[in-house]
């Protein structure tokens, strides 16, 4: 495999969801630091705010008045549960195609993984859009930014109880969440600080449509002390403190070299990157130029030891081979079986990722799934239970085992031409070594599961049609 190649291939599955179609003559003829540049260029946009909440969801939530649900008979509330969950199950769909189809691939990866490290969900369809938002536009800009933008989201304020946190009557969850997950790491406060936190954040609501909403009569005036700090702390007031302390910038970038990088951190690499990002104001688009143009970013034991993740796989198969889908949600199904539903994290700490993806029964149903989605193979499993993921949504499955042969058949019908008309001009003794090195980024990719010892085919187009979805189907297409 060309090394140039290889690692520009790296760079795209590490900064975005892998190659496109239309990527592959680029990605032969490119260097990483130059391909780099042009990936970075269209993420730089202020990305347009994706909304899905159609007019008669809207209807419901325009009626006047605080309590709007209470004026809704039995009917309609029933009718306004459907049509959330209908809502939130297209803005998942929505943003999968922006993966899918975005330039801004950069931006669209970012927001990814601030999706995972600020872990929330809930059925409100508005909380959901604003938060989503919240993410794709503040995914390159600088962390206290998005920190403060996600801790006055209705969405996190929810989940977390905060509107449960009131003057005389703490609720600890969004403080302890903020300090254990979202900034600087278990060990690195007290119990004290906690309950002290907690009072900062009293008052911190939102309102039904999720506008942020600071009530001062339930907000707790009297002196804190936070981190040996003593005053009248608000909640804005805390966020700073946070952000000033050291242990943040290495708490984040920690978890941002583990997820782009290797899982297992290097420690003199983390500790000068984290020193940069404090020094800079915690700018993110300075952290990843870092890492992304660095020379150990592309040594041999980091290319191809990371385990895609299931929307990481999704994304990157139709990224190379567009997919028109008869019913789209069966994308949705496919995230649960596999373990990453979007916008449904498994709770506040996200998704832990790694060799968690892998089990016996995952790693069967990833090697099936380039035969169900671009051939004849049917979906016959049914996602597993987690009613605490669900949230009561187990009768939604749309895998119907008793008519699986019509139900369960994902009917899709995939788009092959950008991809074999930019590989038919590679001879044909050539295309299967060519197809390893496009699809496989591990060391052993020239001993994976094809051969040069095959019948003849009809076509070159055959040829590559078929042994793509061969190398699709190999463990070492699941890493990247």
């Amino acid at each position: 495999m060309d090394t140039n190649q290889r690692k520009v291939q790296h760079l795209l599955w590490r900064s975005g969801f892998g190659p496109a179609s239309a990527d592959i003559p680029r990605i032969i003829n490119s260097y990483p630091e130059e391909y780099y540049k042009f990936i970075k260029q269209p993420s730089m946009q202020k990305p347009q705010n994706i909304r899905v909440a159609d007019e008669e969801l809207i209807s419901l939530y325009d009626l006047p008045g605080e309590n709007k649900r209470a004026q809704l008979g039995e009917a309609e509330r029933k009718k306004l549960t459907r049509l959330q969950r209908e809502a939130v199950k297209r803005l998942n769909l929505a943003w999968m195609r922006e993966m899918i189809n975005g330039q801004d691939q950069l931006r669209e990866k970012m927001a990814f993984f601030w999706h995972g490290h600020f872990a929330s969900r809930n059925q409100n369809i508005f909380f959901n859009q604003l938060l989503l938002h919240t993410f794709r536009e503040y995914a390159l800009s600088d962390f206290g930014t998005l920190l403060k933008e996600v801790s006055k989201s209705a969405a996190m304020l929810n989940f977390l109880n905060n509107q449960q946190n009131k003057k005389g009557h703490p609720n600890e969850n969004f403080a302890r969440e903020l300090m254990e997950l979202f900034t600087l790491g278990r060990g690195n406060y007290t119990e004290h600080d906690i309950k002290e936190v907690a009072r900062a954040f009293t008052g911190w609501t939102a309102d039904k449509k999720g506008n942020f909403i600071f009530r001062k009569n339930q907000h707790d005036n009297g002196i804190k002390n936070i981190f040996g700090k003593t005053g009248n702390f608000t909640g804005d007031d805390v966020l700073n403190i946070i952000l000033e302390k050291k242990q943040t910038a290495s708490f984040i970038v920690t978890k941002i070299y583990k997820s782009f990088v290797h899982e297992t951190a290097n420690e003199s690499i983390v500790a000068e990157l984290a020193a940069d990002f404090y020094n800079s104001n915690y700018r993110i688009t300075k952290l990843l130029d870092k890492i992304f143009t660095a020379g150990w970013f592309y040594e041999e034991k980091i290319i191809g030891n990371k385990i895609k993740s299931p929307v990481e796989l999704l994304v990157g198969m139709q990224r190379l081979i567009p997919l028109d889908f008869k019913k789209e949600q069966v994308l949705i199904s496919l995230q649960k079986i596999l373990g990453q539903e979007l916008l449904y994290p498994p709770n506040v700490a996200g998704w832990p990722g790694g060799k968690t993806w892998i089990d016996s029964s995952t790693l069967l149903m990833r090697l099936r799934i380039p035969q169900m989605l671009y051939g004849s193979d049917i979906m016959n499993v049914k996602p597993k239970d987690n009613d605490d993921v669900d949230m009561g949504r187990g009768e939604e499955n749309i895998v119907n085992l008793k008519n699986k042969t019509n139900i369960a058949r994902i009917n899709a019908s995939a788009d092959w031409g950008a991809y074999v008309k930019n590989l038919t001009n590679i001879p044909q003794n050539r295309v299967i070594p060519s197809l390893h090195s496009l699809l496989l980024q591990t060391t052993n990719a020239e001993t994976a599961h094809t051969s040069n010892d095959h019948p003849p085919f009809a076509s070159i187009d055959s040829l590559i049609k078929t042994t793509t979805l061969q190398l699709m189907s190999t463990p070492e297409y699941q890493l990247c």
